[in-house]
């Protein structure tokens, strides 16, 4: 019952997201056009429901051949592959808006884990990759909340990036998403995404922990550094 009504929420909250954010989309779509390297949609392989890949939809705001350049997957803060307008489309997440069109397809949910890349998703110990998608990806979820400035969080490290990435936000990335395995509902979800706005409004604030008592703690090196 919890799978069908998740599903009727999806479909009725992507359509009436995309019909209220229409008027924003068509200027960022123009401005896109006309600015970098004029490219609207970036479209990437993501791991999904049962471990099978999809192609996510977001805005482009990177040069074309980032993935080749610099850190790679990995995205600094003040990144130099982001484009004018993307540095400002990714900062605000406005650029993950178009992911609404995969939940419209069924793709992804409203609420879910966070959709990795294969090589994000093989960070995780194989024990968290047999379980983590059991449950659609999603727009936004806790570990999405907590990570909501994933990119600033690497930036302060004083480890090279990948290092930093899989020694310490992987590992606990995988513990929330398995929490939320263990705990999905439909009062879970809502509260979710209660909290994701929240964090828009007051980015520095931890109200998650006083609603998930049980969340698993970060490390200490990677709270001090999330503090900073």
């Amino acid at each position: 019952m919890y799978l069908i009504i998740k599903r009727i929420i999806d479909i009725l909250l992507s359509t009436l997201v995309l019909i209220i954010l229409f008027p924003l989309f068509l200027p960022i779509v123009i401005g896109l056009r006309l600015t970098g390297e004029g490219e609207v949609f970036y479209f990437q392989k993501r791991v999904g429901y049962k471990n099978q890949f999809f192609y996510i939809w977001k805005f482009a705001t990177m040069l074309k051949d980032s993935p080749n350049i610099g850190t790679g997957e990995l995205t600094l803060r003040n990144d130099p592959r982001l484009t004018p307008l993307g540095k400002y489309l990714r900062m605000t997440k406005i650029n993950e808006l178009p992911q609404i069109i995969n939940v419209l397809k069924g793709d992804m949910s409203i609420v879910g884990p966070r959709p990795l890349t294969e090589k994000a998703f093989l960070a995780y110990p194989e024990e968290i990759r047999a379980f983590i998608y059991n449950a659609k990806p999603g727009i936004t979820g806790i570990g999405s909340i907590i990570f909501r400035d994933e990119e600033e969080t690497i930036s302060k490290s004083k480890e090279d990036p990948h290092v930093f990435y899989r020694k310490h936000i992987a590992p606990y990335k995988g513990k929330l998403e398995l929490w939320y395995q263990q705990h999905k509902s439909t009062f879970v979800d809502f509260l979710l995404m209660f909290l994701t706005a929240w964090v828009i409004i007051s980015p520095k604030s931890k109200l998650y922990f006083q609603f998930f008592k049980d969340l698993p703690p970060a490390n200490e090196q990677l709270e001090k550094i999330k503090a900073q």
